[in-house]
């Protein structure tokens, strides 16, 4: 049964030249959910969150967040390319704060923010180091404390563990899962990886291809905290291997 929705899509249509991504597409996105948004390439995966956090406009359409526009809510965005997304003059707890200080919080209170992810995320990094000090999966986590520094009403994720190694990948989704439970912010992310998406979701986001249609949207009913032990649970195979059906089905269009 889902919840009220966060997030309501009607009629959206979005063209590239003569290409069309969305015609007439309409989807409710439950609040406090973590959704896998997953499909074939090129169906419009990150181009449906894009559109949802306002990044491209819409041809036609609306999107509302509870009756509210894009411009009236908080969200935070994490980016596929987290070398871009960090002010290289900054060091790693000034980009976290920065999102505040642009709001005007004051310094007492930017700190208390920081340190209150630090903790959450159990970093043990140096955040006085620069962007170009830093690995990776050190930019990567950076990139999405600042994001969720604003405690948003909903964060955006687009492979955001895509460019990590194995082990930071690993390390990653399971923080995401923890800071998940705690705050219950609803949350999108974009995923090429079929065991992520499911690992991840409470819910997967299953795209045609273009122009994409919701072909299902199902529930993936496997307790929290999710572990490597997740991986073999019987129902994450059947959610697994019902969207891998289906997903199979899509490409051979």
């Amino acid at each position: 049964m889902y919840r009220r929705p966060h997030v309501t899509v009607r009629g959206l249509t979005k063209r590239f030249g003569e290409r069309t991504i969305y015609d007439n597409f309409n989807l409710d996105l439950p609040r406090g959910e973590f959704i896998s948004i997953f499909g074939p390439n090129g169906c419009g995966k990150s181009t449906l969150m894009n559109l949802i956090a306002g990044l491209i406009p819409v041809d036609s359409g609306q999107i509302l967040f509870d009756g509210q526009t894009i411009d009236e809510i908080s969200f935070g965005y994490v980016f596929q390319n987290y070398r871009d997304a960090l002010f290289p003059w900054m060091s790693a707890w000034d980009n976290i704060a920065y999102p505040l200080r642009f709001q005007k919080v004051s310094k007492k209170e930017r700190d208390a923010r920081v340190e209150e992810l630090v903790c959450k995320f159990d970093v043990r990094i140096n955040l006085k180091d620069y962007p170009y000090q830093m690995s990776g999966g050190q930019q990567q986590l950076v990139s999405i404390m600042r994001a969720l520094i604003v405690k948003p009403e909903i964060l955006f994720l687009d492979e955001p563990f895509s460019a990590l190694d194995y082990e930071m990948t690993l390390s990653m989704r399971d923080q995401m899962q923890k800071v998940f439970m705690e705050t219950g912010t609803t949350t999108l992310i974009v995923s090429h990886d079929l065991d992520e998406a499911v690992y991840l979701a409470d819910r997967v986001l299953l795209l045609s291809r273009a122009p994409a249609t919701v072909v299902d949207f199902p529930k993936v009913e496997v307790q929290r905290p999710r572990d490597a032990m997740t991986l073999a649970d019987p129902e994450f195979n059947r959610i697994k291997g019902h969207c891998l059906d289906i997903f199979q089905r899509e490409v051979r269009k």
